[in-house]
């Protein structure tokens, strides 16, 4: 038995809708600017860029309910709101047309940034990691496998604020389909069972205050509400 020098901690993990089961988190992968309409709030031209990754710490997930803390070493936390997929089977290489079989289910997040310190990094050069990367950063619905709501490539994705709508697409607006994110990932690193990949926001991503309630969702899969504390 392996004798640890100090106590491992729990594995990460989300809860699986409607049962006791949980998914344990391996990594997190997180798509930017995977939505045309976002691509152009952000300066950028969405026809010239392959999609590109950013990662936060499987801790970073947490329950999309109750509280989530204004994080500290910022005056302007954004909301993002964000189709998650869960993997469920490893694989390298993978082909766009195989690349779903890989998908154990789907949930919905926030992929809540700290856009101040992202303009910093972006100006001097410097990685985007203390902005996305922090506490509490990628709250997250319970999970719906597969097996019951099949892949969804289509629906409306939005988010309000204080019941005003801030962001509003679909996910057949995303640049990069789920199937070829999965694909396009795995030439860079073996995907793995446990790994979690947030697919990219629309546009409409802002600001928010300590007391705010944000209110999100994706058609047919799930809402989530939390108050920013």
């Amino acid at each position: 038995m392996t004798e640890f020098v100090i106590a491992p901690v729990a594995t990460p993990s989300l809860a699986v809708a409607g049962t006791a089961s949980r998914f344990p988190i391996r990594r997190v992968f997180c798509v930017g600017r995977n939505y045309s309409d976002h691509a152009r709030e952000m300066g950028h031209d969405p026809d010239r860029e392959p999609p590109f990754f950013f990662m936060k710490p499987a801790d970073a997930v947490v329950p999309a309910e109750g509280y989530i803390a204004y994080p500290p070493l910022t005056e302007d936390l954004h909301h993002e709101i964000e189709l998650v997929v869960a993997i469920g089977k490893d694989g390298v290489n993978i082909d766009p047309q195989d690349a779903l079989t890989h998908v154990w289910g789907y949930g919905v997040g926030l992929d809540l940034t700290r856009r101040d310190l992202q303009a910093q990094a972006k100006k001097m050069g410097r990685p985007w990691e203390w902005a996305k990367a922090f506490d509490a950063s990628a709250p997250a619905t319970p999970l719906r496998p597969v097996s019951e709501i099949g892949h969804p490539e289509a629906g409306a994705i939005w988010l309000d604020v204080n019941g005003e709508r801030r962001q509003r697409g679909d996910l057949s607006d995303q640049i990069w389909a789920v199937r070829d994110v999965i694909a396009y990932l795995s030439q860079s690193v073996g995907v793995k069972a446990g790994d979690l990949i947030y697919t990219g926001t629309p546009a409409g991503v802002g600001a928010l205050q300590r007391g705010d309630v944000v209110s999100a969702g994706i058609e047919g899969l799930a809402e989530l509400s939390v108050t920013i504390g």
